[in-house]
């Protein structure tokens, strides 16, 4: 079974930067394609940012690309989404999530969810 807490996440204006980050427990880390969620009040869950369990693989949804980074550390068992440039329609509650030996966009690849951060962009 593994464990993610997520955190960073917060306030911040539109064309600001934010740093979320996800700790990972509990399993063998290096097995695990790590992706990013995020869900907008009233909508659904949508992928965000994923990165494969080895080789540095990544995959971004298109209203992210040349905004977003994703990074992980297989020592410290955690992976980062950098945030920069945001934009209100970035505001939601963000999830971690973790996939064995799999990589991909749909939900149901991933077997473990963090908690939720919650991240607002203002105008």
């Amino acid at each position: 079974q593994v464990q993610l807490v997520e955190s960073g996440g917060g306030l911040v204006q539109a064309g600001g930067s934010l740093r979320l980050s996800c700790a990972a427990s509990g399993g063998t880390f290096s097995s695990y394609t790590m992706g990013w969620f995020r869900q907008a009040p009233g909508k659904g869950r949508e992928f965000v940012a994923a990165i494969r369990w080895f080789g540095g693989i990544t995959d971004f949804v298109d209203s992210v690309k040349g905004r977003f980074t994703i990074s992980r550390d297989n020592a410290k068992n955690t992976v980062d989404l950098q945030m920069n440039n945001l934009k209100p329609e970035d505001t939601a509650v963000y999830y971690c999530a973790a996939a064995r030996l799999r990589f991909g966009r749909s939900r149901q690849n991933y077997d473990f969810w963090g908690q939720g951060t919650q991240v607002t962009v203002s105008v």
